[in-house]
Protein backbone atom coordinates (compact mmCIF):
# COMPACT_ATOMS: atom_id res chain seq x y z
CA UNK A 1 0.00 0.00 0.00
CA UNK A 2 3.06 2.39 0.97
CA UNK A 3 4.60 1.58 -2.60
CA UNK A 4 1.44 2.76 -4.58
CA UNK A 5 1.03 5.68 -2.15
CA UNK A 6 4.45 7.01 -3.33
CA UNK A 7 3.89 5.90 -6.53
CA UNK A 8 0.78 8.04 -6.77
CA UNK A 9 2.54 11.25 -5.42
CA UNK A 10 5.55 11.00 -7.32
CA UNK A 11 3.27 11.09 -10.56
CA UNK A 12 1.43 13.74 -8.98
CA UNK A 13 4.34 15.61 -8.42
CA UNK A 14 5.71 14.63 -12.32
CA UNK A 15 2.81 15.57 -13.67
CA UNK A 16 2.19 19.43 -11.70
CA UNK A 17 5.60 20.20 -12.86
CA UNK A 18 5.02 19.48 -16.02
CA UNK A 19 2.13 21.26 -16.57
CA UNK A 20 3.85 24.13 -14.34
CA UNK A 21 7.13 24.26 -16.75
CA UNK A 22 4.86 23.96 -19.92
CA UNK A 23 3.32 27.84 -18.43
CA UNK A 24 6.79 28.79 -17.48
CA UNK A 25 8.20 27.69 -20.71
CA UNK A 26 5.10 28.98 -23.21
CA UNK A 27 5.08 32.59 -21.42
CA UNK A 28 9.43 32.57 -21.83
CA UNK A 29 9.25 31.67 -25.03
CA UNK A 30 6.57 33.99 -26.23
CA UNK A 31 8.55 37.07 -28.36
CA UNK A 32 9.31 39.70 -25.86
CA UNK A 33 6.77 42.79 -25.99
CA UNK A 34 5.20 45.96 -24.29
CA UNK A 35 3.38 44.53 -21.21
CA UNK A 36 -0.42 44.26 -21.86
CA UNK A 37 -3.18 46.55 -20.10
CA UNK A 38 -5.96 44.36 -18.70
CA UNK A 39 -8.57 43.54 -21.17
CA UNK A 40 -7.53 46.10 -23.88
CA UNK A 41 -3.83 45.12 -24.03
CA UNK A 42 -1.47 46.79 -25.83
CA UNK A 43 -4.26 48.77 -28.42
CA UNK A 44 -3.84 51.85 -27.40
CA UNK A 45 -0.04 51.82 -28.92
CA UNK A 46 -0.83 51.43 -32.49
CA UNK A 47 -1.99 54.90 -32.69
CA UNK A 48 -3.71 56.03 -36.46
CA UNK A 49 -0.59 54.76 -37.85
CA UNK A 50 0.36 51.05 -36.70
CA UNK A 51 3.33 50.36 -39.11
CA UNK A 52 5.10 53.52 -37.81
CA UNK A 53 4.36 53.09 -33.82
CA UNK A 54 5.12 48.98 -34.03
CA UNK A 55 8.66 49.82 -36.12
CA UNK A 56 9.39 52.33 -32.68
CA UNK A 57 8.12 49.17 -30.45
CA UNK A 58 10.62 46.85 -32.59
CA UNK A 59 13.58 49.55 -32.05
CA UNK A 60 12.94 48.56 -28.54
CA UNK A 61 11.64 44.70 -28.33
CA UNK A 62 13.35 43.28 -31.46
CA UNK A 63 12.43 42.02 -34.96
CA UNK A 64 10.17 39.65 -33.75
CA UNK A 65 7.62 40.92 -30.86
CA UNK A 66 4.55 39.84 -29.52
CA UNK A 67 1.46 42.42 -28.98
CA UNK A 68 -1.82 41.62 -27.10
CA UNK A 69 -4.79 43.17 -28.84
CA UNK A 70 -7.77 42.90 -26.78
CA UNK A 71 -8.22 39.11 -26.42
CA UNK A 72 -5.81 38.24 -29.81
CA UNK A 73 -2.15 37.75 -29.88
CA UNK A 74 -0.17 39.42 -32.48
CA UNK A 75 3.27 38.22 -33.66
CA UNK A 76 5.31 41.72 -35.37
CA UNK A 77 7.73 40.35 -37.86
CA UNK A 78 10.44 43.06 -38.99
CA UNK A 79 14.05 41.94 -39.86
CA UNK A 80 14.45 40.40 -43.54
CA UNK A 81 15.87 37.42 -41.53
CA UNK A 82 13.26 36.29 -39.73
CA UNK A 83 10.85 37.21 -42.71
CA UNK A 84 12.67 34.60 -44.89
CA UNK A 85 12.79 31.87 -42.45
CA UNK A 86 8.90 32.36 -41.74
CA UNK A 87 8.16 32.11 -45.28
CA UNK A 88 10.85 29.92 -46.09
CA UNK A 89 10.22 27.33 -43.41
CA UNK A 90 7.11 27.82 -42.20
CA UNK A 91 5.06 28.94 -45.16
CA UNK A 92 1.92 26.40 -44.59
CA UNK A 93 1.94 26.75 -40.77
CA UNK A 94 1.81 30.27 -41.42
CA UNK A 95 -0.58 30.39 -44.35
CA UNK A 96 -3.86 31.14 -43.38
CA UNK A 97 -5.68 34.12 -42.05
CA UNK A 98 -7.39 35.67 -39.28
CA UNK A 99 -10.82 36.75 -41.31
CA UNK A 100 -11.44 39.98 -39.93
CA UNK A 101 -15.45 40.82 -38.82
CA UNK A 102 -15.59 42.70 -42.32
CA UNK A 103 -15.10 40.28 -44.71
CA UNK A 104 -18.04 38.17 -43.42
CA UNK A 105 -19.83 41.24 -45.54
CA UNK A 106 -22.34 39.09 -47.65
CA UNK A 107 -20.38 35.54 -46.91
CA UNK A 108 -16.90 37.02 -49.14
CA UNK A 109 -14.85 35.02 -47.15
CA UNK A 110 -16.23 31.96 -47.92
CA UNK A 111 -15.36 32.82 -51.21
CA UNK A 112 -12.47 35.17 -51.66
CA UNK A 113 -9.37 33.94 -52.24
CA UNK A 114 -7.42 36.56 -50.03
CA UNK A 115 -9.31 35.21 -46.94
CA UNK A 116 -9.62 31.63 -47.77
CA UNK A 117 -7.56 28.88 -45.74
CA UNK A 118 -5.22 26.69 -47.58
CA UNK A 119 -7.71 24.40 -48.80
CA UNK A 120 -8.75 22.42 -52.64
CA UNK A 121 -11.54 26.12 -52.96
CA UNK A 122 -8.51 28.07 -52.75
CA UNK A 123 -6.36 26.19 -54.93
CA UNK A 124 -8.89 26.11 -57.26
CA UNK A 125 -9.18 29.90 -57.32
CA UNK A 126 -5.47 30.56 -57.20
CA UNK A 127 -5.26 28.40 -60.06
CA UNK A 128 -7.40 30.21 -61.77
CA UNK A 129 -5.31 33.55 -61.17
CA UNK A 130 -1.96 31.89 -62.32
CA UNK A 131 -2.46 29.55 -65.15
CA UNK A 132 -5.65 31.54 -66.68
CA UNK A 133 -5.78 35.41 -65.50
CA UNK A 134 -2.65 36.56 -65.19
CA UNK A 135 -0.18 34.71 -67.15
CA UNK A 136 2.99 36.42 -69.43
CA UNK A 137 0.47 34.91 -72.89
CA UNK A 138 -2.58 36.28 -71.44
CA UNK A 139 -1.21 39.70 -70.83
CA UNK A 140 1.05 40.06 -74.04
CA UNK A 141 -2.41 39.12 -75.97
CA UNK A 142 -3.73 42.12 -73.58
CA UNK A 143 -0.86 44.79 -73.84
CA UNK A 144 -2.71 46.99 -76.68
CA UNK A 145 -5.52 47.77 -74.43
CA UNK A 146 -3.45 48.59 -72.00
CA UNK A 147 -1.29 51.08 -74.59
CA UNK A 148 -4.58 52.71 -75.99
CA UNK A 149 -5.23 53.38 -71.84
CA UNK A 150 -2.30 54.72 -71.39
CA UNK A 151 -2.27 56.88 -74.75
CA UNK A 152 -5.58 58.55 -73.03
CA UNK A 153 -3.89 59.55 -69.97
CA UNK A 154 -1.50 60.87 -71.99
CA UNK A 155 -4.01 62.74 -73.95
CA UNK A 156 -5.66 64.18 -70.56
CA UNK A 157 -2.35 65.25 -69.44
CA UNK A 158 -1.97 67.04 -72.47
CA UNK A 159 -5.16 68.87 -72.10
CA UNK A 160 -4.14 69.74 -68.94
CA UNK A 161 -1.11 70.85 -70.15
CA UNK A 162 -2.21 73.19 -72.91
CA UNK A 163 -4.37 74.89 -69.93
CA UNK A 164 -1.58 75.12 -67.66
CA UNK A 165 -4.29 73.33 -65.30
CA UNK A 166 -2.48 70.71 -62.70
CA UNK A 167 -3.54 66.42 -62.88
CA UNK A 168 -4.53 64.84 -59.88
CA UNK A 169 -1.78 62.33 -60.23
CA UNK A 170 -3.32 59.62 -57.73
CA UNK A 171 -6.66 60.12 -59.55
CA UNK A 172 -5.55 60.13 -62.88
CA UNK A 173 -3.46 56.89 -62.32
CA UNK A 174 -6.55 55.25 -60.53
CA UNK A 175 -9.18 56.11 -63.49
CA UNK A 176 -5.98 54.54 -66.57
CA UNK A 177 -5.69 51.99 -63.77
CA UNK A 178 -9.82 50.57 -63.83
CA UNK A 179 -10.00 51.26 -67.05
CA UNK A 180 -6.88 48.84 -67.95
CA UNK A 181 -8.37 46.55 -65.54
CA UNK A 182 -11.97 46.68 -66.63
CA UNK A 183 -10.62 45.78 -70.23
CA UNK A 184 -8.87 43.35 -69.78
CA UNK A 185 -11.50 41.40 -67.87
CA UNK A 186 -14.78 43.32 -69.94
CA UNK A 187 -13.73 44.83 -72.57
CA UNK A 188 -14.81 48.03 -71.86
CA UNK A 189 -14.54 51.30 -69.63
CA UNK A 190 -15.62 51.56 -66.13
CA UNK A 191 -14.86 55.46 -65.91
CA UNK A 192 -12.96 57.93 -67.97
CA UNK A 193 -10.72 61.10 -67.05
CA UNK A 194 -13.84 63.87 -67.87
CA UNK A 195 -16.53 62.18 -65.83
CA UNK A 196 -16.85 61.53 -61.45
CA UNK A 197 -17.54 57.96 -62.32
CA UNK A 198 -13.78 57.23 -61.65
CA UNK A 199 -14.30 58.97 -58.35
CA UNK A 200 -17.23 57.54 -57.05
CA UNK A 201 -15.37 54.00 -57.89
CA UNK A 202 -12.39 55.12 -55.84
CA UNK A 203 -13.97 56.43 -52.95
CA UNK A 204 -15.97 52.84 -52.91
CA UNK A 205 -12.66 51.08 -52.83
CA UNK A 206 -11.07 53.32 -50.48
CA UNK A 207 -13.87 53.27 -48.10
CA UNK A 208 -13.67 49.59 -48.36
CA UNK A 209 -10.17 49.35 -47.54
CA UNK A 210 -10.19 51.53 -44.80
CA UNK A 211 -13.31 49.69 -43.01
CA UNK A 212 -10.78 46.65 -43.79
CA UNK A 213 -8.24 48.16 -41.48
CA UNK A 214 -10.07 50.52 -39.40
CA UNK A 215 -9.55 48.59 -35.40
CA UNK A 216 -12.49 46.78 -34.77
CA UNK A 217 -13.55 45.74 -31.64
CA UNK A 218 -15.50 42.48 -32.76
CA UNK A 219 -11.65 41.57 -34.27
CA UNK A 220 -10.06 42.00 -30.92
CA UNK A 221 -12.82 40.65 -28.61
CA UNK A 222 -14.50 37.80 -31.19
CA UNK A 223 -16.75 36.91 -28.37
CA UNK A 224 -18.91 40.43 -28.50
CA UNK A 225 -18.25 40.27 -32.55
CA UNK A 226 -22.21 39.30 -33.15
CA UNK A 227 -23.67 43.00 -31.42
CA UNK A 228 -21.22 44.94 -33.99
CA UNK A 229 -20.62 47.55 -31.56
CA UNK A 230 -19.19 49.89 -33.98
CA UNK A 231 -21.38 49.14 -36.80
CA UNK A 232 -18.48 48.59 -38.93
CA UNK A 233 -19.95 45.50 -40.38
CA UNK A 234 -23.08 46.88 -41.12
CA UNK A 235 -21.27 50.13 -43.04
CA UNK A 236 -19.21 47.40 -45.07
CA UNK A 237 -22.09 45.32 -46.17
CA UNK A 238 -23.76 48.53 -47.78
CA UNK A 239 -20.97 49.32 -49.12
CA UNK A 240 -19.94 46.22 -50.67
CA UNK A 241 -23.08 45.37 -51.72
CA UNK A 242 -23.02 48.77 -54.01
CA UNK A 243 -19.95 47.08 -55.57
CA UNK A 244 -20.94 43.63 -56.38
CA UNK A 245 -23.69 44.82 -57.90
CA UNK A 246 -21.32 46.98 -60.73
CA UNK A 247 -19.92 43.18 -61.45
CA UNK A 248 -23.53 41.28 -61.57
CA UNK A 249 -24.70 44.14 -63.67
CA UNK A 250 -21.79 43.76 -65.94
CA UNK A 251 -22.35 39.47 -65.50
CA UNK A 252 -26.50 39.80 -66.33
CA UNK A 253 -25.20 41.63 -69.46
CA UNK A 254 -22.74 39.12 -70.69
CA UNK A 255 -25.47 36.19 -69.78
CA UNK A 256 -28.28 37.22 -71.51
CA UNK A 257 -26.91 37.66 -74.76
CA UNK A 258 -24.55 34.07 -75.22
CA UNK A 259 -23.53 34.98 -79.03
CA UNK A 260 -21.54 38.07 -77.61
CA UNK A 261 -18.92 35.99 -76.59
CA UNK A 262 -15.50 38.14 -75.99
CA UNK A 263 -11.93 37.02 -75.96
CA UNK A 264 -11.63 38.24 -72.32
CA UNK A 265 -11.04 37.40 -68.94
CA UNK A 266 -14.95 36.86 -67.52
CA UNK A 267 -15.30 35.34 -71.22
CA UNK A 268 -12.75 32.54 -69.35
CA UNK A 269 -14.37 32.75 -65.90
CA UNK A 270 -17.92 32.21 -67.29
CA UNK A 271 -16.55 29.21 -69.59
CA UNK A 272 -15.31 27.62 -66.17
CA UNK A 273 -18.48 28.04 -64.79
CA UNK A 274 -19.95 26.73 -67.74
CA UNK A 275 -17.97 23.95 -67.39
CA UNK A 276 -18.38 23.58 -63.68
CA UNK A 277 -14.91 24.32 -62.59
CA UNK A 278 -15.90 27.49 -61.01
CA UNK A 279 -19.37 29.05 -59.40
CA UNK A 280 -21.11 32.44 -60.44
CA UNK A 281 -20.68 33.10 -56.90
CA UNK A 282 -17.12 32.78 -56.68
CA UNK A 283 -16.39 34.73 -60.33
CA UNK A 284 -18.06 37.79 -58.32
CA UNK A 285 -16.33 37.47 -55.26
CA UNK A 286 -13.07 37.15 -57.24
CA UNK A 287 -14.02 40.43 -59.29
CA UNK A 288 -14.14 41.70 -55.96
CA UNK A 289 -10.77 40.64 -55.02
CA UNK A 290 -8.92 41.42 -57.83
CA UNK A 291 -10.46 44.85 -58.47
CA UNK A 292 -10.10 46.17 -55.01
CA UNK A 293 -6.07 45.05 -55.30
CA UNK A 294 -5.41 45.91 -58.37
CA UNK A 295 -6.88 49.54 -58.43
CA UNK A 296 -5.45 51.41 -55.97
CA UNK A 297 -2.43 49.80 -55.08
CA UNK A 298 -1.01 50.80 -58.44
CA UNK A 299 -2.93 54.28 -58.59
CA UNK A 300 -1.34 54.84 -55.03
CA UNK A 301 2.94 53.57 -56.20
CA UNK A 302 1.97 55.72 -59.27
CA UNK A 303 1.38 58.73 -56.73
CA UNK A 304 4.30 57.97 -54.61
CA UNK A 305 6.48 57.86 -57.16
CA UNK A 306 5.44 60.87 -59.02
CA UNK A 307 5.60 62.50 -55.15
CA UNK A 308 9.33 61.39 -55.01
CA UNK A 309 10.38 62.79 -58.72
CA UNK A 310 8.94 65.75 -58.02
CA UNK A 311 11.18 66.04 -54.85
CA UNK A 312 14.04 65.24 -56.56
CA UNK A 313 14.41 66.70 -60.03
CA UNK A 314 17.34 64.93 -60.42
CA UNK A 315 15.58 61.72 -60.50
CA UNK A 316 13.23 63.11 -63.32
CA UNK A 317 16.49 63.82 -65.26
CA UNK A 318 17.83 60.78 -65.21
CA UNK A 319 15.26 58.60 -66.56
CA UNK A 320 14.63 60.94 -69.81
CA UNK A 321 18.20 60.70 -70.29
CA UNK A 322 17.39 56.70 -69.98
CA UNK A 323 14.66 56.82 -71.84
CA UNK A 324 15.96 58.99 -74.69
CA UNK A 325 18.81 56.55 -75.16
CA UNK A 326 16.56 53.32 -75.05
CA UNK A 327 13.49 54.61 -76.63
CA UNK A 328 14.01 57.55 -78.77
CA UNK A 329 12.52 60.87 -77.80
CA UNK A 330 9.75 61.22 -79.94
CA UNK A 331 8.95 57.57 -79.50
CA UNK A 332 6.31 56.38 -77.00
CA UNK A 333 7.07 53.91 -74.26
CA UNK A 334 6.61 49.77 -75.09
CA UNK A 335 6.06 47.43 -72.42
CA UNK A 336 8.74 45.48 -74.47
CA UNK A 337 11.12 48.24 -73.44
CA UNK A 338 10.54 48.19 -69.48
CA UNK A 339 12.94 45.52 -69.03
CA UNK A 340 15.97 47.35 -70.79
CA UNK A 341 14.41 50.72 -68.85
CA UNK A 342 16.61 49.95 -65.71
CA UNK A 343 16.16 53.14 -63.81
CA UNK A 344 12.81 53.37 -63.82
CA UNK A 345 12.50 50.19 -62.59
CA UNK A 346 14.89 51.24 -60.07
CA UNK A 347 12.65 54.12 -59.23
CA UNK A 348 9.87 51.56 -58.96
CA UNK A 349 11.91 49.59 -56.24
CA UNK A 350 12.76 52.19 -54.51
CA UNK A 351 9.09 53.87 -54.24
CA UNK A 352 7.95 50.30 -53.21
CA UNK A 353 10.33 50.25 -50.41
CA UNK A 354 9.52 53.58 -49.07
CA UNK A 355 5.86 53.40 -49.62
CA UNK A 356 5.07 50.00 -49.54
CA UNK A 357 0.75 49.59 -50.80
CA UNK A 358 0.28 47.51 -47.76
CA UNK A 359 2.51 48.39 -44.82
CA UNK A 360 2.07 44.63 -43.02
CA UNK A 361 1.31 42.50 -46.01
CA UNK A 362 -2.59 41.23 -45.60
CA UNK A 363 -1.99 39.20 -42.09
CA UNK A 364 -0.65 35.74 -41.20
CA UNK A 365 -2.45 33.23 -39.16
CA UNK A 366 -0.85 30.71 -37.32
CA UNK A 367 -2.53 27.64 -37.68
CA UNK A 368 -0.71 25.49 -35.09
CA UNK A 369 1.83 26.87 -32.24
CA UNK A 370 5.23 26.58 -34.49
CA UNK A 371 8.87 27.46 -33.09
CA UNK A 372 9.95 30.70 -34.97
CA UNK A 373 13.31 32.20 -34.24
CA UNK A 374 13.48 30.64 -30.95
CA UNK A 375 10.50 32.13 -30.13
CA UNK A 376 6.80 30.52 -29.84
CA UNK A 377 4.24 31.73 -31.89
CA UNK A 378 1.03 30.35 -30.35
CA UNK A 379 -2.09 28.38 -32.66
CA UNK A 380 -4.50 31.28 -34.07
CA UNK A 381 -2.06 34.15 -33.24
CA UNK A 382 -2.30 36.84 -36.22
CA UNK A 383 1.17 37.34 -37.88
CA UNK A 384 1.77 40.98 -39.49
CA UNK A 385 5.03 41.12 -41.45
CA UNK A 386 6.17 44.94 -40.80
CA UNK A 387 7.12 45.38 -44.54
CA UNK A 388 7.42 49.28 -44.03
CA UNK A 389 9.73 48.41 -40.83
CA UNK A 390 11.65 46.75 -42.87
CA UNK A 391 12.17 49.58 -45.70
CA UNK A 392 13.09 52.16 -43.24
CA UNK A 393 15.86 50.32 -41.22
CA UNK A 394 19.23 51.89 -41.44
CA UNK A 395 20.75 48.03 -40.90
CA UNK A 396 19.63 47.20 -43.93
CA UNK A 397 19.47 50.24 -46.08
CA UNK A 398 21.77 52.76 -45.67
CA UNK A 399 20.06 55.87 -45.54
CA UNK A 400 16.74 54.65 -45.02
CA UNK A 401 14.74 57.74 -45.28
CA UNK A 402 16.54 59.07 -48.41
CA UNK A 403 14.86 58.13 -52.12
CA UNK A 404 18.14 56.90 -54.23
CA UNK A 405 16.97 54.81 -57.19
CA UNK A 406 20.94 54.40 -57.50
CA UNK A 407 21.06 51.98 -54.25
CA UNK A 408 19.27 49.45 -57.18
CA UNK A 409 21.46 49.63 -59.49
CA UNK A 410 24.47 47.73 -58.32
CA UNK A 411 22.20 45.50 -56.17
CA UNK A 412 20.64 42.32 -57.91
CA UNK A 413 17.22 42.21 -56.26
CA UNK A 414 13.67 41.77 -57.19
CA UNK A 415 10.35 42.53 -55.62
CA UNK A 416 9.12 38.91 -56.72
CA UNK A 417 9.85 37.14 -53.55
CA UNK A 418 12.90 36.15 -53.28
CA UNK A 419 14.52 39.32 -51.88
CA UNK A 420 13.12 39.38 -48.21
CA UNK A 421 14.15 43.25 -48.02
CA UNK A 422 12.03 44.22 -50.96
CA UNK A 423 8.82 42.32 -50.75
CA UNK A 424 6.09 44.81 -51.06
CA UNK A 425 3.54 41.90 -52.99
CA UNK A 426 4.38 38.89 -50.13
CA UNK A 427 5.97 35.97 -50.48
CA UNK A 428 5.27 32.47 -50.46
CA UNK A 429 2.31 30.55 -51.25
CA UNK A 430 0.40 33.67 -50.39
CA UNK A 431 2.34 36.17 -53.24
CA UNK A 432 -0.24 38.44 -54.80
CA UNK A 433 -1.07 36.09 -58.12
CA UNK A 434 -1.57 39.72 -60.06
CA UNK A 435 1.82 40.85 -59.31
CA UNK A 436 2.70 40.47 -63.03
CA UNK A 437 0.18 42.61 -64.15
CA UNK A 438 1.03 45.49 -62.01
CA UNK A 439 4.43 45.27 -62.60
CA UNK A 440 3.71 46.37 -66.47
CA UNK A 441 1.06 48.67 -65.63
CA UNK A 442 2.77 50.44 -63.10
CA UNK A 443 6.13 50.74 -64.92
CA UNK A 444 4.46 51.57 -68.49
CA UNK A 445 2.45 54.42 -66.91
CA UNK A 446 5.29 56.26 -65.03
CA UNK A 447 7.87 55.69 -67.73
CA UNK A 448 5.33 57.16 -70.07
CA UNK A 449 4.66 60.67 -67.91
CA UNK A 450 8.08 61.00 -67.54
CA UNK A 451 9.20 60.67 -71.03
CA UNK A 452 5.78 62.40 -72.19
CA UNK A 453 6.06 65.76 -69.90
CA UNK A 454 8.29 67.63 -67.82
CA UNK A 455 6.45 67.95 -64.22
CA UNK A 456 6.29 70.81 -61.82
CA UNK A 457 3.81 71.27 -58.83
CA UNK A 458 1.09 73.07 -58.52
CA UNK A 459 -0.26 76.27 -56.93
CA UNK A 460 3.32 77.64 -56.41
CA UNK A 461 4.37 75.15 -53.86
CA UNK A 462 8.13 74.21 -53.95
CA UNK A 463 9.02 70.66 -54.38
CA UNK A 464 9.79 70.50 -50.80
CA UNK A 465 6.93 71.69 -49.84
CA UNK A 466 4.67 68.72 -51.10
CA UNK A 467 2.97 67.56 -48.33
CA UNK A 468 4.27 63.84 -47.42
CA UNK A 469 1.73 63.00 -44.81
CA UNK A 470 0.39 59.68 -45.14
CA UNK A 471 -3.29 57.60 -44.23
CA UNK A 472 -2.94 54.32 -43.44
CA UNK A 473 -5.51 51.63 -44.43
CA UNK A 474 -5.12 48.31 -45.75
CA UNK A 475 -3.08 50.42 -48.13
CA UNK A 476 -0.97 53.52 -47.49
CA UNK A 477 -2.25 56.57 -48.88
CA UNK A 478 -1.52 60.24 -49.71
CA UNK A 479 -3.60 62.49 -46.90
CA UNK A 480 -3.34 65.00 -49.81
CA UNK A 481 -3.47 64.53 -53.30
CA UNK A 482 -0.73 65.19 -55.53
CA UNK A 483 -1.48 67.79 -58.08
CA UNK A 484 1.41 68.13 -60.67
CA UNK A 485 1.36 70.42 -63.28
CA UNK A 486 2.44 68.75 -66.84
CA UNK A 487 4.65 70.52 -69.21
CA UNK A 488 5.00 69.90 -72.72
CA UNK A 489 8.74 68.96 -73.60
Amino acid sequence: MEYYTTLLLLLTILITTIQISKILFGKSKLPPGPKPWPIIGNILKLGDKPHRAVAELAKVYGPIMSLKLGSKTTIVISSPEIAKEMFLNHDLAFSSRNVPDVAKAENHFKFSMVFLPICPKWRSLRKVATMQLFTNQRLDTSQDTRHKKVKELVEYAQQCCDKGLPVDIGMAGFTTSLNLLSNTFFSMDLASHSSSKSQEFKDLVWILLDLCAKPNVSDFFPLIKRLDLQGVLKTTKVYFKKLMRIFEEIIDERLKDPTNAKDDVLGTLLKLVENNELSLDEVKHLLVDLFVAGTDTTSSTLEWAMTEILRNPEVHQKAQIEMEKVIGKDESVQESDISKLLYIQAIVKETLRLHPPAPFLIPHKAEKEEQLHNFIVPKNSTIWVNIWSIGHNSNVWPNPELFSPERFLDREIDFKGRYFELIPFGSGRRICPGMPLAYRMTHLMLATLLHSFNWKTGHGASPQDIDMEEKFGLTLQKVKPLQAIPICR
